[in-house]
C-alpha cells in the first residue's frame, strides 16, 4: 500500500529526502557532495533515496559538508540516522533479544519526537502506566511468555517513560476512552494505583490528558488507537503508527497525517476538557 511503511523504510526515506535537500541548499552536485566526504556518488545516491542505512557518523560528514551548523537540527538527524537504520544506538538496542523489531521501531521514533498525540480505546497509554499495570497488560497480551522475559518487556515500557522528563521533554497531548479507565486490567487495587498515576501526571505541563465520555456514542476515532509523532524544525518527518497485534503500520502521506491529524482535533473537541477528564477518574477510582 502506497503510503505504508514500516518504520526503519520511513525514517530512511525521509532522513535522506531531508539530506537532499540540505545538499540542494548548499548548492553541491551529489558528486561534488561525495567529493567532499571522500565517497563514491553512488553511496550519496542511495541515502538520498533511502536505499542504504546510514550511520550517525556518515550524517555528522554530511552535515559539515553542507554547512549545517544548527544543534538542534543536527542532533535531531543523527539520532534519526539511528531510527533509520532500527535504532541500533539507542538504550533499547540492550533488550534486542527481548522485543520484536517492530517494538525498536516505534520506540526510536518515540526517542527522537518532539510531540506525539494518542488515541487509546482499549489501555492506558505505555507512557503513561505504572509498573503494575503495564505486567498485567503485558501478561494479558502475550499469553505464555516466560516470567522473566515479562519483566524484560515491563522494563523497556517503564524506560521509555523518560522521553516525559527529558530536556526538553516529549510534549504529549492524550485522549484516552472512557472504557480505558473501566476496565479492571490487573484487578481493583491495580486500577486505583493506575488512576491515581494518571492524576498525577495530568498536572505535568507537557501532558494534555483527555478523556472521551462513553455519552459522546460513537466517535471518528472509536475503530482503533494510534499515534501522531512530531519532530522539531522538520514537519515532513511527522508519522502516523498504527498498532496491530503482530506488526505495527507507518503512514506518512500528506493526505494521512492531515486526515489523522483532523480526526485527532476532532477528538479533542468531543471529549471532555482536561479539567472535568480529571474529575471523572478520580471519580472512578473512589469507586474502584
Amino acid at each position: 500500500m502506497r503510503g505504508t511503511r514500516h518504520g526503519p523504510a520511513v525514517r530512511r526515506r525521509k532522513l535522506g529526502e531531508e539530506l537532499r535537500g540540505l545538499r540542494l541548499g548548499a548548492g553541491l552536485t551529489s558528486r561534488e557532495a561525495a567529493r567532499l566526504v571522500g565517497w563514491h556518488q553512488s553511496k550519496v545516491s542511495r541515502i538520498e533515496t533511502g536505499t542504504s542505512g546510514v550511520t550517525s557518523a556518515d550524517v555528522k560528514r554530511l552535515l559539515d559538508a553542507y554547512g549545517v551548523r544548527e544543534p538542534r537540527r543536527r542532533a535531531l538527524l543523527e539520532a534519526l540516522s539511528g531510527a533509520a537504520d532500527g535504532g541500533g544506538g539507542g538504550w533499547w538496542h540492550a533488550y534486542r533479544g527481548v522485543i520484536p523489531s517492530q517494538y525498536s521501531d516505534f520506540i526510536s521514533l518515540e526517542a527522537t519526537a518532539s510531540a506525539a498525540r494518542t488515541l487509546e480505546t482499549s489501555v492506558v497509554p505505555g507512557l503513561l502506566q505504572t509498573p503494575a499495570y503495564a505486567k498485567a497488560v503485558t501478561r494479558a497480551a502475550l499469553d505464555g511468555l516466560p516470567p522473566a522475559t515479562i519483566d524484560s518487556l515491563v522494563r523497556v515500557r517503564i524506560a521509555r517513560q523518560e522521553v516525559l522528563h527529558g530536556d526538553p521533554p516529549l510534549r504529549l497531548e492524550a485522549v484516552l476512552d472512557e472504557a480505558v479507565l473501566r476496565r479492571q486490567v490487573g484487578g481493583p487495587q491495580v486500577m486505583r494505583e493506575q488512576l491515581q498515576r494518571l492524576m498525577e501526571l495530568a498536572q505535568m505541563p507537557q501532558l494534555r490528558l483527555q478523556v472521551m465520555p462513553f455519552t459522546v456514542g460513537g466517535y471518528v476515532g472509536l475503530s482503533g488507537s494510534f499515534v501522531i509523532f512530531s519532530f522539531p524544525s522538520i514537519s515532513d518527518l511527522d508519522v502516523v503508527a498504527l498498532d496491530h497485534l503482530t506488526s505495527s503500520l507507518y503512514l506518512e502521506r500528506t493526505e494521512d497525517l492531515e486526515a489523522y491529524c483532523a480526526a485527532f482535533r476532532t477528538m479533542q473537541a468531543h471529549a471532555l476538557t482536561p479539567e472535568d477528564s480529571l474529575a471523572l477518574i478520580a471519580g472512578i477510582g473512589d469507586g474502584a
